[in-house]
């Protein structure tokens, strides 16, 4: 972490979790255990609870996002959820590009693209998600997959707006799986997106782009990982789920 001249965030991505009553006990848990968090706390969760999640965490640290929207701000695209519905209800960050996204629901670089362009037209945060394969880290080419993911996803998005974007590292091989990226490993490809967005934008902005690691970062690890200078917080799946797992983590990321 460099809270110097970046912001640390710490966000669970509840994926497809909880009922609405069940998020409301959750955030409930969460709120008193991260409420002297140093560091940006948000909570992205299934469409079905974000009334819930935010009724909850009004009034709070805790920021309330939803885990993917649409490119179109309406139309026929049945099950599908815009950025102007997103930005109606008071949310403020959405996830896209999250490799169970593109691995089960035909998510390409060019999509991601379109849907971050989308949501930053609504003023929302986008929690952008790059990573790898394990093939591919075994073939030698993470750096140039994920520059490529990140140039894309980036595509037209102006300097200004980039103060709207949070960068998480996701190595596909470690997203549930229980593996987890080294803390050098997970330093040096943050290290490498950063290089990217400074051949993009320029060394400040840069400097001032918040990059998370994501893949199995969990109570356990996260100190080791958030000690490192080009990892800025988390994009937390499993122990997102547990109010003091989660609050551990936090708790890390405020040190």
């Amino acid at each position: 972490m460099n809270k110097a001249t970046r912001k640390t965030v710490i966000a669970g991505n509840w994926k497809m979790n909880k009922t609405p009553a069940e998020a409301t006990e959750l955030l409930t848990a969460m709120i008193p255990l991260v409420k002297d968090a140093d560091c940006d706390v948000i909570a992205c969760v299934p469409y079905v609870d974000l009334q819930a999640a935010l009724d909850a965490t009004k009034g709070t640290n805790i920021k309330i996002g939803a885990e993917n929207c649409h490119w179109e701000k309406s139309g026929a695209y049945t099950a599908e959820v815009s950025a102007p519905m997103l930005k109606a209800m008071g949310l403020e960050y959405v996830i896209i590009g999250h490799s169970e996204r593109r691995q089960y629901f035909g998510e390409t670089d060019v999509t991601v693209n379109k849907r971050v362009k989308a949501a930053l037209s609504e003023g929302l945060t986008v929690i952008l998600c790059v990573g790898e394969y394990l093939e591919q880290r075994e073939q030698g080419v993470t750096a140039e997959v994920c520059a490529m993911q990140t140039k894309i996803a980036l595509k037209d998005v102006s300097k200004e707006d980039m103060s709207k974007i949070i960068i998480a590292y996701e190595p596909v091989w470690a997203i549930g799986t229980g593996l987890t990226a080294t803390a050098d490993q997970a330093d040096e490809v943050c290290g490498i997106i950063r290089n990217v967005i400074a051949d993009l934008y320029g060394a400040e902005i840069a400097e001032a782009t918040t990059i998370q690691y994501g893949g199995s970062m969990n109570d356990g690890n996260a100190e080791e990982l958030l000690s490192k200078v080009n990892v800025d917080g988390g994009l937390i799946g499993g122990a997102s789920l547990v109010a003091e797992k989660f609050a551990r983590i936090v708790e890390a990321a405020s040190k």
